[in-house]
């Protein structure tokens, strides 16, 4: 018999907004499974460490932050392998997924690789997004609003065509983006609609109007604009 993959989402930082099921499930698996950066420590971890048991075995995932879709894709092929040795004789794993694992969650890459070899459930998260919404005090969408995400990488005219066409948006991965995100928003005039977040539920969480943000940005910063077109107040 075969063990049971899980995906499980960890939320966006703060390990106390776990999920109780997710908090359950770690401290029961029999493996657990993270991506890290290569060389680096893995954010997934850092968050569910309290959770994990000492005896429980681990498999770290290193992947490379390369603008190639390749290597990365040679990572999950080879941490896939390796979770399906353990699912295949028994084990249940635990695979550790920041935010949700089916916003832009590293786990998709997992499942698309195993679920359908192993039964698979998939726990949902705290997105960033809304984390990021309660850090500002700012609702995303009231009414009848129409929300748009934006990847930070998006094409500069595309993501101006986007953002000129949205009632309300989320830019995700700002990161070293902001110098062009932050031309998008003065050439529509939104700059003071916008709200920057970085590194939101944690101690070192920077809130902030887009005009006060820092000159440079991480790879876990937001930015959320709204228009106020149908105003809830």
């Amino acid at each position: 018999m075969t063990g049971k993959l899980y995906g499980v989402g960890l939320g966006p930082g703060d390990p106390e907004l776990m999920t109780l099921k997710a908090h359950r499930l770690i401290g029961a698996a029999d493996v657990i499974a993270y991506p890290a950066l290569v060389g680096g420590e893995s954010f997934a971890r850092t968050i569910a460490l309290g959770a994990m048991t000492e005896d429980v075995e681990e498999i770290m995932i290193p992947v490379p932050m390369t603008v190639e879709r390749g290597p990365a894709q040679m990572a999950y092929d080879t941490g896939a392998a390796a979770i399906a040795q353990r699912l295949e004789t028994g084990k249940n794993v635990v695979v550790l997924c920041e935010g949700d694992p089916f916003f832009y969650g590293s786990f998709m890459y997992l499942f698309s690789r195993l679920s359908e070899r192993f039964e698979t459930e998939v726990v949902p998260g705290v997105t960033s997004i809304t984390a990021c919404a309660a850090a500002l005090g700012q609702p995303l969408t009231a009414r009848n609003e129409v929300l748009t995400i934006i990847p930070g990488p998006m094409n500069e005219a595309l993501m101006q065509e986007r953002i000129k066409a949205a009632d309300a948006v989320a830019i995700m991965k700002v990161g070293r983006h902001l110098p062009k995100i932050r031309r998008v928003l003065e050439a529509l005039n939104l700059s003071q609609n916008a709200g920057y977040i970085e590194r939101a539920t944690l101690e070192n969480q920077i809130v902030a109007p887009l005009a006060d943000a820092p000159e440079t940005a991480p790879y876990f910063s937001m930015i959320l604009i709204t228009k106020g077109k149908d105003p809830w107040l």
